[in-house]
């Protein structure tokens, strides 16, 4: 998985601000209302640069533990080396890092946990990989809190008749086979949500979005041609297609005229 799905922590870095806009404050606050013991153990999976982390700590009680869990040892150092994360109460969090492939999660491996989190992961995930995330999750038997699962629903404005061909191709690429790992892309929260109600577990979801303008128009540049690329590697006979709708779209983004929304899905779980 390590070599496959490796992103920088510049695009983590990019996104952070509005991965933390578009996630569901609502299911991070019945999380947080769910959390009885002290102190609060948070198990971070895919943890990339601590982004989660930032975002959710200061909607729960202290004090703090964070274990970050991730296959890339130079995205979570960022987070154990940079400026403390606070609680709601304004105390710093503890932070800690795991590094190994999440397909190996063992319950042991969530030790002490009182909350399961993940953002940005289920669509990068396998079967077998979601399926062992899910049941440590269960054995262990605390809430988990899933967030900006991709929906593949993507609205462009203003619309262009190509955009269907390649949010078409885009959707099959997050399902492709890579390095003999079929991805789960969009029927990644679905799956985690029916594994989770199968344990017998309550599941609470809600519709996140990104929503991309002029106000950053890095990120949406940025975001607009990975899913393009995307697409292209996916079915190489676009290229010539969307040589002109790249070209259209680029003068869009200059202008300002250009916006997307990118819809998600957060997913809340816990126990009877």
């Amino acid at each position: 998985m390590s070599d496959i799905l490796d992103v920088s922590s510049d695009w983590l870095t990019l996104r952070e601000t509005e991965d933390a806009r578009a996630r569901s404050r609502d299911l991070a606050l019945a999380a947080a209302a769910m959390l009885g013991t002290r102190p609060i153990v948070v198990h971070d999976l895919g943890s990339g640069t601590g982004s989660m982390m930032r975002w959710l700590a200061p909607f729960l009680p202290g004090p703090q533990e964070w274990v970050l869990h991730d296959w890339n040892a130079s995205l979570t150092e960022h987070a154990v080396v940079g400026p403390p994360t606070l609680d709601r109460d304004g105390i710093p969090v503890s932070v800690t890092s795991r590094v190994g492939e999440l397909a190996d999660l063992q319950p042991t491996d969530l030790s002490a946990a009182s909350l399961v989190t993940a953002s940005a992961l289920l669509d990068v995930l396998t079967a077998p990989e979601l399926h062992a995330i899910v049941d440590a999750c269960v054995r262990v038997g605390v809430p988990t809190l899933l967030a900006l699962s991709v929906t593949g629903e993507v609205h462009l404005d203003p619309g262009d008749a190509r955009d269907g061909v390649v949010g078409r191709a885009f959707n099959s690429h997050q399902r492709r086979e890579a390095g003999g790992r079929r991805l789960l892309g969009r029927y990644g929260a679905p799956i985690a949500r029916g594994l989770f109600e199968r344990a017998g577990w309550r599941v609470r979801t809600a519709a996140t979005t990104w929503r991309l303008d002029d106000h950053d128009p890095r990120l949406l540049g940025e975001w607009f041609d990975g899913w393009v690329d995307a697409a292209v590697e996916q079915r190489p006979e676009l290229r010539a297609l969307v040589a002109d709708y790249r070209r259209q779209r680029s003068s869009q983004l200059n202008s300002g005229t250009l916006s997307a929304v990118i819809h998600h899905r957060d997913l809340l779980a816990w126990p009877r």
